[in-house]
């Protein structure tokens, strides 16, 4: 699956993972072709940019599609 002169989804996916982590966000990724779509609810607005913003900074990362809500409390 890995393609010639980039990482395989599976290996950018993890990284994504960890970048997510260290923020503390508790949301899910998927990865196809390079392409990542988070998902899951959020808390407040001002968790969307930097989750956004940790994904897309993984090298191989070719687009972030956002599908977050934001959970009222």
């Amino acid at each position: 699956m890995s393609r010639q002169g980039s990482e395989s989804d599976t290996a950018i996916l993890k990284k994504v993972n960890q970048h997510l982590t260290r923020m503390s966000c508790r949301v899910n990724a998927a990865i196809h072709n390079g392409q990542v779509t988070l998902s899951g609810n959020i808390q407040y607005e001002n968790q969307r940019r930097p989750a956004l913003k940790a994904a897309g900074s993984v090298e191989g990362v070719r687009g972030v599609s956002d599908q977050l809500k934001v959970t009222s409390r």
